[in-house]
């Protein structure tokens, strides 16, 4: 017996970014439909002609105003048949770690969003569809990541103190380092440099100096292979 395909294809975003010692999620708020007022992920159906990536690029201009240079596919997520209340819906969902302060989220007239703004991620409301659940798997995901590759300088300043990058492995992964071991890691391996830069020393110590992210010396390493491991307190 033939049956008429109505599944419908969509993608989601998951944007993670890192302020003031804080992980947060971009959310948008729909405008339209029995979602109306209620918190989601960006995203939105992918057309006819347009790749998965080209896809999620544009719901992330359209609903939020922003262009992320990296998005990697994190899940797919469909088993749940009734994810979405009008039809079902098979979405693909891309993740991205981003500094804030290098995006200017801008509200969109032509869409169905009605505005975007920065969650921190212990404040996440109640969200529309399966989206506090696809956070929950992003999140693991980054945090695994973290533990074995040195993923998160997206996140940070273009310079930074080393305590700045120590916090935001803490809060990421939600338990205390071994921070001696990983300062000696970190710096062992090359690919972050100490500039001239100082920074004022809040307490009675000398001022410390900044640090940079060298992506040469890191894409060297990859392509020669190297083992990143994180030791926890």
């Amino acid at each position: 017996m033939s049956e008429t395909n109505e599944i419908k294809v969509a993608v989601d975003a998951i944007v993670f970014g890192y302020q003031q010692n804080t992980l947060f999620v971009l959310l948008v708020k729909q405008k339209f439909g029995q979602m109306k007022g209620t918190w989601v992920l960006p995203g939105g159906f992918v057309l006819k002609h347009e790749s998965l990536i080209e896809a999620v690029t544009r719901e992330l201009q359209e609903e939020a105003g922003i262009q992320v240079n990296y998005l990697e596919q994190l899940y797919t997520f469909g088993d749940n048949i009734h994810r979405d209340p009008r039809f079902r819906v098979i979405s693909v969902a891309y993740f991205a770690l981003v500094n804030p302060n290098n995006f200017a989220l801008v509200e969109q007239n032509d869409t169905d969003a009605e505005e975007a703004q920065w969650f921190a991620i212990d404040r996440i409301p109640r969200l529309g569809y399966d989206h506090n659940e696809i956070i929950k798997v992003a999140h693991q995901r980054i945090k695994n990541k973290l533990t074995y590759q040195p993923i998160g300088f997206d996140l940070l300043a273009d310079e930074f103190p080393f305590s700045d990058l120590e916090s935001l492995y803490t809060i990421i992964l939600e338990q205390d380092i071994d921070r001696r071991n990983f300062r000696k890691k970190i710096l062992s391996l090359g690919f972050i440099e100490e500039t001239d830069t100082l920074v004022a020393n809040t307490g009675s110590g000398r001022p410390a100096r900044l640090f940079r992210f060298n992506k040469d010396t890191y894409n060297q390493l990859l392509s020669k292979g190297f083992h990143f491991e994180i030791k926890f307190a």
